[in-house]
């Protein structure tokens, strides 16, 4: 079943956005490319690291644009008509304040992709992304220097963080939007759309950590702390219903439903946080 032309295609397939000699390309090159190619204008889709139709897509007309063969595959001379954005490759140099590159928007991918984004994915080494990389080395244990060199890009190849705890649902509706990239920005939790003033529940028992605002457009949230680096938030609520330092049991209620910050309706945005990392609260949510 698995002969020769199994194993072409398949590689065909990995390597559909980019594939250097003997490796298809990895989640953080395909993000990368996405990166360059959504600022040429050409790539409107997600920043997620797929290399999906419409990154294909926006090769071939990247090649077109550039007199190249189009054949989809953003080979080495692809990369060269990009420019500064189709170079250096990922981990070929320490990364700090003031670079940019095919390189930078690879470590803003696998730094959102770990729980720490650092705003737009956009191949700028800027503030943002130097606080995000301080906060990724602590949460691995490295000195914070902002500055990603060899420790930190080691630390990266690390699976993502996931849920060590299982949570109960904080309300009682559909998710309209899940975790991860929404074009060049990383959607840091999930968005679950009610009416105004419905309940919100504590996930799971814990300590107040938090209520109010805290000025990053997510208006009046609730922080709890869990035990063993578990928090969770639940922000753009209209009333919080507890105070700090109270402890809650699960299913507590907490606050309710509003479209405070720059929400556009009511709506419930919830996160999970182990140890300072972002993490997808739907596999803890499933029970698995």
């Amino acid at each position: 079943m698995w002969g020769r032309g199994a194993t072409t295609v398949a590689v065909l397939l990995a390597g559909a956005a980019w594939a250097p000699p003997a490796r298809a390309a990895t989640a953080r090159d395909v993000a990368a490319l996405q990166v360059a190619l959504l600022a040429v204008g050409l790539y409107e889709g997600d920043v997620d690291g797929i290399s999906g139709p419409r990154t294909g897509a926006a090769v071939r007309a990247f090649q077109r644009r550039h007199g190249l063969a189009v054949d989809g595959v953003a080979g080495p001379r692809t990369r060269a008509a990009l420019g500064r954005r189709g170079r250096p490759g990922y981990g070929s140099r320490a990364l700090r304040s003031g670079a940019a590159g095919w390189d930078v928007a690879a470590l803003q991918f696998e730094l959102a992709r770990h729980g720490f984004p650092s705003g737009p994915m956009d191949g700028g080494y800027g503030p943002r992304t130097a606080a995000a990389v301080a906060r990724f080395q602590a949460h691995a244990g490295l000195a914070p220097d902002g500055v990603a060199g060899p420790a930190t890009f080691a630390a990266l190849r690390a699976p993502p963080p996931r849920a060590p705890v299982s949570l109960a649902w904080p309300l009682s509706a559909p998710v309209a939007d899940g975790f991860g990239a929404r074009g060049a920005r990383w959607h840091t939790g999930i968005d679950m759309p009610a009416a105004q003033g419905r309940l919100v529940v504590a996930p799971r028992a814990g300590r107040v950590a938090m209520t109010g605002d805290a000025g990053d457009g997510y208006g009046l949230q609730v922080t709890l702390r869990h035990g063993s680096g578990v928090r969770t938030r639940a922000a753009h609520l209209s009333s919080a219903l507890v105070s700090p330092g109270a402890r809650v049991a699960t299913g507590a209620p907490i606050g309710r439903v509003g479209a405070t910050g720059t929400a556009t309706g009511p709506h419930l945005h919830f996160e999970l946080i182990v140890r300072g990392a972002l993490v997808d609260p739907m596999p803890a949510l499933s029970g698995g």
